[in-house]
């Protein structure tokens, strides 16, 4: 979700900053790159503070999800192409699904804002995540709750951690460029600035290996 259907992470980014600074830590680009964008917040809150019981990270997390919500709704628009795109999957019966390890309350706050809810057959967040990406769990889930092997889906990513997870499920992968440079995008299948220009008959050639 964050990344692909709509281009969060400069929001996060802010919340994430403005989060870390009330608390002491300063962390760099890079840092934000490979190590935060694209994890459950379980993975990055605790590798800033260490070990926290259950109830300070939920704390944890919910403040900065909030912070990042009143940051963003100002703003909120789905990434070019992204409408067209569904459209054209929806006509042509292809299920589609969002696989995010967003929490819930951030999905609601995007499909509230964007009512986009009716193209997805299947929608999983943090809830259904045990191991976080790079692992491959979500990706694994999704397809199976599409009914789907992961050779016959294909993964939109932006996250480095997200590729990765995708590719471990077997899934083709279409980068989006709003996190990472195409460049840094070479393990996927096609890497792409948006949604614009992509076409149901394209996807299945890549699907297929045409």
């Amino acid at each position: 979700m964050d990344g692909v259907i709509v281009d969060t992470n400069p929001f996060h980014k802010k919340a994430i900053d403005q989060f870390c600074a009330k608390y002491g830590f300063r962390l760099t680009e890079d840092e934000l790159r490979f190590r935060i964008y694209g994890r459950t917040n379980k993975d990055w809150i605790t590798n800033l503070f260490g070990a926290l019981t259950p109830r300070q990270l939920e704390h944890y997390a919910n403040e900065k999800e909030q912070l990042f919500r009143h940051l963003y709704e100002p703003h909120i628009k789905p990434v070019e192409g992204l409408i067209e795109l569904l459209e054209q999957l929806s006509a042509a019966d292809v299920p589609c699904a969002i696989a995010t390890s967003a929490p819930a309350a951030n999905v609601d706050f995007v499909l509230k804002h964007i009512p986009i809810r009716k193209y997805f057959t299947v929608i999983l967040d943090e809830r259904s995540v045990t191991h976080g990406k790079p692992h491959p769990e979500i990706y694994l889930s999704t397809a199976r709750a599409l009914g789907l092997p992961g050779r016959q889906c294909v993964v939109f990513e932006d996250s480095l951690s997200g590729v990765e997870s995708a590719r471990a499920a077997g899934c083709k992968v279409i980068g989006i460029t709003t996190t990472h440079a195409a460049a840094e995008l070479k393990e996927t299948d096609l890497a792409v600035s948006n949604f614009t220009g992509l076409t149901v008959a394209g996807i299945k050639c890549l699907v297929q290996g045409l």
